[in-house]
């Protein structure tokens, strides 16, 4: 009796990645397209001065902002000073040592930051940080 091997073809054991970049890169289009429409903010021109950047902990910093019109802004969502004092109270009875910084519009009024000062100060903070952004440097300041 004889018998017959049938020669089959080899399983092909590898994995066709080329649907896999296709799908990556629609992804990666469509992150690029979105991630700049979610970064929201408060438009504030913050005065130039020639400050030390302050230091980066690892705990989360509270930023109010006071725009133009005097409005206060607590992580960038609108907050009447009422709220303000009530939310930055309860923040800082769970987190005392939370760093408080306001960041104040070039063309507000300096009695407006005091007001917002004022507000975190009856809130309890201990200290209260002002945001600047710094000086433009010469292209000259440059190359030396």
């Amino acid at each position: 009796m004889v018998t017959y091997r049938k020669h089959r073809k080899r399983l092909m054991a590898e994995i066709n990645v080329v649907p896999y970049i296709d799908v990556m890169l629609v992804l990666l289009v469509i992150f690029m397209i979105t991630a700049p429409l979610l970064t929201q903010g408060v438009q504030v021109d913050l005065p130039k001065a020639a400050a030390n950047p302050v230091n980066p902990a690892d705990t989360e910093t509270l930023v109010v902002t006071v725009d133009r019109k005097g409005n206060y802004f607590l992580d960038d969502r609108p907050i009447d000073p009422e709220a303000l004092q009530a939310k930055v109270a309860a923040i800082l009875r769970l987190r005392p040592k939370t760093p408080v910084m306001i960041r104040g519009d070039l063309n507000v009024p300096y009695n407006e930051v005091v007001k917002a000062m004022v507000v975190l100060q009856a809130a309890g903070a201990p200290s209260v940080g002002l945001l600047t952004q710094p000086p433009e440097t010469k292209r000259s300041d440059k190359v030396k």
